[in-house]
């Protein structure tokens, strides 16, 4: 289910990672993740898209997350990221 369907789903923030150094980047978004409510999502805005990321999502978290593009560069990707 895409969260523009998802009525119930609600945008609760942003989370900017271009500031965040490269090692930090994906244990901030899991940790941003993980602390959601079911039913409630992030922004995530990136410089460049976050198809790694989106592997990881689908590894570790199948079943448990939507993901959106909103915005696809080419100098920023926003993607909100929500919690079944």
């Amino acid at each position: 289910m895409s969260l523009e369907t998802a009525s119930h789903t609600q945008s609760i923030d942003s989370l900017d990672v271009r500031v965040i150094p490269p090692p930090q980047k994906h244990p901030t978004i899991m940790a941003k993740f993980e602390a959601l409510l079911p039913g409630t999502s992030f922004t995530l805005i990136n410089d460049h898209d976050p198809k790694p990321l989106h592997y990881q999502f689908s590894a570790e978290c199948a079943g448990r997350f939507e993901w959106e593009y909103v915005e696809r560069g080419p100098e920023v990707w926003r993607v909100r990221i929500g919690k079944v």
